[in-house]
């Protein structure tokens, strides 16, 4: 299972230059919910929703979506291997809560200090061109 965090789904949404390819989305993606708030909001924020939110809501309908539940908030609440801003966190405790359910989980991250913390959790990076 390949979970992607908002790096990943701004990159492609704003066409910059580093973005996964097509074919990325293609296959079964999963991230936290919170993925569409920090992504809508960053939209907002930067006055764009009404020029790409449509292309955001296509990518959100391919997404398969952890709620955060009681148990993936109590996961954020325990120490990490390194220091994380607190989305950060919440996107790792929702990948680890995956992995405590016998899934198979690869990070797709464009953010370095996420790409940090995931590898000393033992997440393997999926790569991204």
């Amino acid at each position: 299972m390949i979970y992607f965090d908002t790096s990943v789904l701004l990159a492609h949404v704003l066409t910059e230059a580093r973005r996964p390819a097509e074919e990325f989305w293609v296959g079964p993606v999963t991230s936290s919910r919170l993925v569409e708030y920090e992504s809508w909001s960053r939209l907002h924020v930067h006055g764009l929703a009404a020029r790409l939110g449509k292309i955001l809501e296509a990518l959100l309908e391919q997404t398969t979506f952890l709620e955060l539940e009681r148990p993936v908030l109590a996961r954020a609440l325990e120490p990490f291997p390194v220091a994380l801003r607190t989305l950060d966190a919440l996107h790792l405790a929702s990948a680890d809560f995956l992995r405590s359910r016998d899934q198979d989980v690869m990070i797709a991250t464009y953010d370095r200090r996420m790409a940090t913390a995931a590898r000393a959790m033992g997440f393997e990076l999926h790569p991204l061109w």
